[in-house]
């Protein structure tokens, strides 16, 4: 296995986690060590006050000698609430009291005050504090009061800084990984949901300049963006070379059977053929339309009812069914915001396929309801229905079940341009199937 290559993102992901442990390496014993430190030995301010101590003994010895020492001693054990007497070198007492066995037995656990104080005992401390201006005169002995004991309190901080520390320095590390990773790869994201909405023309910026895998990442998208353009470019180029080498033949093509005057059922033929071929290449360039470009429709209130009633005339008077076969059961105030062009293209080409692939006595209706902030809408017939496995088939470009359904005539793409059409709005349209019929749903947003 080869080794990344040296802009790879492994070293800097490597060099992360090595400088987090080596932080948290240093960190740990550095702080140990304080804590030990100040926890273990007296700070210098109690120093500090015991030496002012052992001077105050020190000025009592030679300004009144064993009697105010004695006098001091008592004042001071009453003062601080601890054991203390005043001893020379050879550890007899400068007091007026001599020594006792008890005293003698806690002068063998005198220590110094810069020694290290020990946590495991029970008790304070015995601590041996020589006169200031003359050491070998004589020292001051006490067992240290509780209040001048070495804090605590660093212990518990310790633990404190142990958790507290490094949960910061992972939150540290959280961090700077994001900014390495996470951020590129939402702006990689975002890049992506262009794609997904066709916006092509976006590239990737400052992350093509990367020299690693996700600067890799970036180069790709943005070939692939690169391609997608090209190939949509060239296939909406090639749709309007299409449709105008199409359409122009076949108006020279109508003409000339509009012309031959010995040939009517034949031009009657080619007439109804040329239509239905007109009616092709626009129903493509429509559903192709909307498909690459997904325009944004401006919308308006829009009455349903109303606009059933033209779409009613227009049906009626195309099949010969009578309006009472086409009843709408809608309620006054149903009321969306849509296109108003585009939401009717959509019902018609509903309404027309259901008639269609309706019985000789069948009939179509629309009906809805309101659901929060949208309506609910459907249009159903009394057609046999498709098969459950085929209710989002016909949805599909180019679908015509004619097996299932009567009805033959249609390229199969009325109901694919409705739900596109509809979609671009802000709705969706699936299908259901009744016993019998099969009934359309819409969802437009209400005003």
């Amino acid at each position: 296995m080869s080794l990344p290559s040296r802009h790879s993102l492994f070293w800097r992901l490597a060099l992360l986690q090595i400088g987090f442990c080596l932080s948290m390496i240093w960190l740990s014993q550095s702080w140990t060590q304080y804590v030990r430190d100040r926890s273990s030995y007296l700070p210098s301010e109690t120093r500090e006050q015991l030496l002012q101590y052992a001077a105050d003994a020190e000025r009592n010895w030679r300004d009144g000698g064993r009697e105010a020492v004695h006098r001091w001693q008592e004042a001071f054990r009453q003062a601080q609430s601890t054991w203390a007497v005043v001893v020379n070198p050879e550890m007899d007492s400068l007091s007026m009291l001599p020594l006792g066995l008890d005293d003698y037995a806690r002068l063998k656990m005198v220590r110094g005050i810069d020694w290290r104080i020990s946590r495991r005992s029970t008790e304070p401390p015995y601590l041996s504090v020589p006169f200031p201006e003359y050491p070998d005169g004589g020292q001051l002995i006490l067992q240290l009061p509780e209040r001048l004991m070495p804090s605590t309190s660093l212990l518990l901080l310790q633990v404190v800084i142990n958790i507290v520390v490094p949960g910061l320095l992972a939150l540290l590390l959280c961090g700077l990984i994001y900014r390495l990773l996470i951020e590129p790869l939402k702006r990689l994201q975002a890049r992506a949901h262009a794609l997904r909405a066709d916006q092509l023309g976006m590239r990737g910026g400052a992350l093509i300049d990367r020299r690693d895998e996700l600067g890799e990442l970036a180069q790709a998208l943005d070939h692939m963006a690169e391609r997608l353009q090209s190939a949509v470019s060239f296939q909406r180029q090639l749709l309007r070379d299409l449709s105008h080498e199409l359409r122009a033949p076949l108006s020279r093509l109508r003409a000339a059977a509009e012309r031959e005057p010995g040939a009517g059922a034949l031009s009657g033929r080619v007439t109804q053929e040329v239509q239905g071929m007109e009616q092709l290449i626009g129903g493509i360039l429509e559903l192709v339309w909307l498909d690459t470009e997904r325009p944004s429709l401006p919308r308006e209130m829009v009455d349903v009812g109303a606009l059933w009633d033209v779409l009613r005339d227009n049906a009626c008077f195309e099949s010969g069914w009578a309006p009472e076969r086409l009843p709408c059961d809608l309620p006054e105030d149903c009321r969306v915001s849509a296109n108003l062009n585009g939401l009717a293209q959509a019902l018609e080409n509903i309404l027309r396929n259901a008639i269609r692939h309706s019985p000789g006595e069948g009939s179509v209706r629309l009906a809805g309801r309101l659901e929060e902030q949208h309506w609910h809408l459907w249009i159903e017939d009394d057609g046999p229905g498709v098969a459950p496995d085929q209710l989002e088939l016909i949805f599909r470009p180019f679908t015509r079940l004619n097996a299932a359904r009567p009805g033959g005539d249609g390229f199969g793409l009325g109901l694919a341009i409705a739900r596109r059409m509809v979609q671009l709005q802000g709705g969706e349209v699936w299908a259901e199937n009744l016993d019998p019929g099969l009934r359309l749903h819409l969802t437009l947003q209400t005003v």
